[in-house]
């Protein structure tokens, strides 16, 4: 196959693995998106890509650091569905490069850049309207206070969805 320039194309890779259903299920899932992100807060391109977002921030302006990137993730980074059936996560690189994802894959992003500069992260599922849990989101910290980013609808950082009738809440 022709490449212009020489170029090699990418390979994607993944793996399928079997989790669990209900709580336990959301666990494992929310245990397989913190290793993501432990390795990806240290990968180069993703430290690079948090740098140039953050490049006009004021030195030491957290507050600044964390708007920056939110707004980043949130409005670069397209939400598409998971493969129907079948939940599916990627490395923040992969996010980086095909510019798209769902609310898992915004969140090992934004955890993973937040995390490349110093900020402390957790993981919070969500369920809405009984038991199970249909959604996550990043928090980050400044001082004692955890902040929301919620990147998947156009909303500030700090806003959180209402009617969070379920929670479960991992630090990375």
């Amino acid at each position: 196959m022709y490449h212009p320039m020489g170029e090699t194309p990418k390979k994607y890779t993944g793996r399928l693995m079997g989790i669990p259903s209900g709580k336990a299920g959301t666990l494992s899932t929310l245990k397989m998106m913190r290793g993501l992100i432990k390795k990806g807060k240290k990968n180069i391109d993703v430290r690079m890509k948090t740098l140039d977002v953050v490049k006009n921030v004021r030195p030491k302006d957290w507050w600044g650091e964390i708007n920056a990137i939110h707004e980043y993730v949130r409005d670069n980074i397209r939400y598409v569905k998971d493969i129907r059936g079948v939940e599916t996560i990627h490395t923040p690189e992969r996010i980086l490069d095909v510019k798209q994802g769902d609310c898992d894959d915004k969140v090992i992003l934004a955890a993973s850049m937040l995390e490349s500069i110093g900020h402390p992260t957790r993981l919070v599922a969500m369920g809405f309207g009984g038991g199970g849990y249909s959604h996550v989101l990043v928090e980050t910290k400044i001082g004692n206070k955890w902040i929301p980013l919620e990147t998947t609808m156009d909303w500030e950082a700090g806003r959180a969805p209402k009617n969070v009738t379920s929670r479960m809440t991992i630090k990375v």
